[in-house]
């Protein structure tokens, strides 16, 4: 299977993929090939080294190819014009211009050789020749060619025009330059062609190697010297890891984030995203490519935004977000003493803490139940006494006595609560909060109808998380009231408890809803819970909750509960 583009594999043709079939991807695997065999260099040094002096050499390549074709326009611009001099000269001399006109070149072959040999050798050209119009050679400077025709292809001698350029010189490449024999008529008489063959390829080397090799040495290195101080500079950037354990960390990288169940996000300085797992991207609702944007730019939840975009640690904040409950940590990277960056860290609790108040609750009913069950055993208890002493009649009245208290609190009770969840726990909480010295008044202003099932067991949760704390306060200092307040107004919920505790001190009231925040011995368990579950109730029906002093002292909690709320019609059946 291809190890780039794997998730693109066809499985029908056993794992290769169309990426790969391409250009681009057989490039890739060429790359792949030479990266991973054995005698490509180890180091990032030895890599950058080959790189550089592999470039060199194309640069010396290319430009011995351009020095050579420099070489050959010089010698054909500075030659040509020399031979078409000569060419010119004998042309025009009067042995030669006679020999033409009276149609004796071939019997002057033994006067005309002598002067084509001298003109040879003053140009040192490689071959002079005197042909017909037709290019066929009657005379020739070294008796080569003769009775043979003269390259005249591109030429445009015959025109009665001098022509310079390249020609065959019977097997050799030269230039020459050919000039007409013109009579007095204007007319053709012949051919005059001085031509001299190029340099060979070791004349032309050696030509241009004495000023190459130099530039070359020189290039080579400096290409060495920057090569060596690049990959120090990399090596030092990169914490001195190689490429393969940069692309194995970069890997391990990737596998982390798309495998991590909670989410990871990292934010630099300036607030731009540089990191952002999949689970993060699902947990704060993100869709797109982010990585590389700032953090204002991004359509974010207001409470997220504020997170991100906040520079202090956070340790353990609770956040609501959709129907979604996060705890956020978030941590500064510091490097050389500055902040570089921050990671944030998002872990979904919202079916934890729904458990945990669920359990929250099952507990205060067991705890309410569990003074009930007190109380009662202690009033069985005088009534089986007063029964062995044949006491009926006090045995009638104490039994009347319960009887009236229950009702007056189960009266008192209902009188301004219609709900039968919200009634029941504020009627069990009086029972328990009266067994530890502390009188539980629902206040004479509360009015709350009945609630839609889920509305009411949110509203359960807060209360009785409030109401627990109050009684707890109360009792450190010997309070002896708390009161609940409850009313349902436009849609809204409002709820209020206050206690005759010790009161919230000022500065600790943004600490008091913490996750882990209590008053209590730290070696009590479950401590530091209630308070936060009820701000995030809160915060998930859009509403809030806060606290201030009290006007007799103690402390007031006042919760609002909007959004879902409605009544709900009583069945009279």
């Amino acid at each position: 299977m291809c190890g780039v583009g794997s998730d693109r594999a066809r499985p029908d043709d056993g794992g290769d993929c169309v990426w790969c079939s391409s250009r681009l991807g057989k490039q890739w695997r060429l790359w792949n090939l030479w990266s991973r065999s054995r005698w490509r260099p180890a180091t990032l040094a030895g890599q950058f080294l080959v790189l550089q002096v592999t470039v060199l050499l194309l640069v010396v390549a290319v430009a011995s190819v351009v020095s050579v074709q420099q070489s050959d326009a010089d010698f054909r611009e500075t030659r040509g014009a020399r031979l078409r001099a000569a060419a010119e000269n004998l042309a025009n001399t009067a042995s030669i211009r006679f020999a033409y006109t009276e149609g004796s070149v071939v019997r002057s072959r033994t006067s005309l050789t002598p002067i084509t040999q001298q003109a040879r050798n003053n140009v040192q050209a490689g071959g002079v020749y005197l042909a017909d119009p037709d290019g066929v050679v009657l005379v020739s400077s070294d008796f080569a060619g003769r009775e043979q025709r003269i390259d005249l292809s591109g030429s445009d001698v015959q025109d009665l025009r001098t022509w310079t350029g390249d020609v065959d010189d019977f097997g050799s490449r030269s230039i020459a330059a050919q000039v007409p024999v013109i009579s007095e008529q204007r007319t053709l008489m012949g051919i005059v062609m001085v031509a001299e063959a190029y340099p060979s390829w070791g004349e032309r080397g050696r030509s241009v190697l004495p000023d190459l090799v130099p530039v070359a040495g020189l290039g080579l290195g400096l290409g060495v010297a920057g090569s060596l101080l690049l990959s120090r500079l990399i090596r030092r950037r990169t914490r001195g890891l190689e490429p393969a354990a940069i692309a194995a960390l970069a890997d391990q990288r990737e596998a982390l984030l798309h495998s991590l169940r909670e989410g990871v996000l990292s934010v630099s300085v300036d607030g731009t995203v540089t990191m952002l797992s999949d689970s993060a991207r699902e947990l704060i609702g993100i869709e797109g490519d982010v990585e590389g944007r700032r953090v204002d730019d991004l359509e974010l939840d207001p409470a997220v935004h504020g997170l991100l975009a906040d520079e202090a640690e956070i340790r353990d904040h609770v956040v609501v977000v959709g129907e979604r409950l996060l705890v956020v940590n978030r941590t500064p990277v510091v490097q050389g003493g500055r902040r570089v960056a921050s990671v944030t860290t998002l872990r979904d609790r919202t079916e934890l803490l729904a458990l945990q108040s669920e359990l929250d609750a099952r507990e205060s009913i067991t705890n309410t139940l569990r003074a009930q069950t007190h109380e009662f055993h202690n009033q069985l208890h005088t009534i089986s006494g007063l029964v062995q002493l044949g006491e009926y009649d006090e045995v009638a009245r104490l039994v009347g006595t319960i009887r009236r208290r229950r009702e007056e609190i189960t009266d008192a009770v209902l009188e301004h609560v219609e709900d039968p969840a919200v009634a029941a726990l504020l009627i069990a909480k009086t029972s328990l909060a009266a067994e530890r010295g502390v009188d539980l008044r629902v206040s004479a202003s509360s009015d709350l109808p009945r609630l839609d099932h889920e509305s009411s067991t949110d509203l359960g949760t807060v209360l009785g998380n409030l109401v627990d704390n109050a009684v707890d306060a109360s009792v450190s200092v010997g309070g002896t009231v708390v009161e609940v307040d409850l009313r349902l107004a436009d849609g809204t919920v409002q709820l209020s408890v206050s206690d005759t505790g010790p009161g919230v001190p000022a500065e600790m009231v943004g600490e008091i809803f913490r996750r882990g925040w209590s008053s209590k011995a730290s070696t009590v368990g479950g401590r530091g819970v209630g308070l936060a579950i009820v701000q995030v109730v809160c915060e998930r029906r859009g509403g809030n909750v806060e606290v201030r002093s009290g006007a007799d002292g103690g402390a007031v909690f006042d919760v609002r509960l909007q959004g879902a709320w409605e009544d709900v019609e009583v069945d009279a059946r």
